[in-house]
């Protein structure tokens, strides 16, 4: 679905773009690539907000990411703000996260002015697939935007009630949600109804709309090596209706309409 709408003609709307890639762990300058062509096609179809996959410049389960990932702010999100401000979009890209010895799942919202405006840390963080692992994130978080109050978690967090309370405590207009959700090859297609019913039961907690993006591709290393990332992204109301669906195991950039705001 390349199109979709969930706004009465009166409503204020903001197009948002699921920008479903591929990412290749490790791999930062052709990520980046891939990021900005998405971008670019997403900024063609009127996306004024484009929501990229988890861990999306070096991989997630990517031990290597120790030495490769940058600081928030960095040389990283220099890059991806200059994505931002040449397409005049809202960015929100998910990104390992260096800070002194510690690595982070983070997600960033890049304004499209190309400013840092929120963060958010994974505090769901699963520690048996990577050695060293991630260290959880500890904060929940929204901004004010001109579309609304806008608060952004990852993953897992979704599934963990403690967290998914929380966002709902902050009360936002919309929440978007890198992913990196995967499964065993024969588990595709039907593995992404999981992921369509954990974005829908957080968005009915949280009391919004939620867009929720995931990568296609492989894990590379760690336990889960060789499963395989399904797309299938998904924009669901806060009932929890499905207002479009990425593709299953391909590169899609699937954009929705969306009420926001007051």
């Amino acid at each position: 679905m390349a199109y979709a709408t969930d706004a009465a003609e009166s409503e204020k709307v903001c197009r948002v773009a699921m920008a479903q890639i591929y990412c290749i762990d490790g791999d930062r300058e052709g990520n980046l690539r891939r990021i900005e062509n998405a971008v670019e096609e997403a900024s063609a179809k009127g996306a004024e907000i484009v929501c990229l996959p988890e861990t999306c410049l070096y991989g997630w389960v990517n031990a290597k990411a120790h030495e490769l990932a940058h600081p928030v702010p960095g040389k990283d999100t220099d890059a991806l703000a200059k994505i931002a401000r040449k397409n005049r979009v809202f960015l929100s890209v998910g990104l390992s996260e260096k800070e002194g010895d510690q690595l982070f799942d983070s997600v960033v919202l890049i304004d499209d002015e190309g400013k840092l405006i929120l963060k958010h840390r994974k505090m769901n963080v699963l520690t048996h697939l990577m050695s060293p692992p991630y260290t959880r994130g500890e904060t929940v978080d929204v901004v004010e935007t001109k579309f609304g109050r806008i608060g952004m978690l990852i993953c897992a967090d979704t599934f963990h009630d403690e967290t998914v309370q929380r966002m709902a405590g902050k009360q936002p207009d919309l929440l978007l949600v890198p992913y990196g959700w995967a499964a065993n090859a024969g588990d595709w297609p039907q593995h992404g109804t999981s992921l369509r019913d954990t974005i829908a039961r957080a968005a009915k907690t949280i009391g919004c709309p939620i867009v929720g993006t995931n990568v296609v591709g492989s894990i590379s290393g760690g336990p889960w090596q060789g499963m395989i990332y399904g797309g299938q992204s998904y924009a669901v109301t806060p009932e929890a209706r499905v207002l479009a669906q990425g593709a299953d195991r391909d590169r899609e950039i699937c954009v929705v309409d969306l009420p926001v705001g007051e």
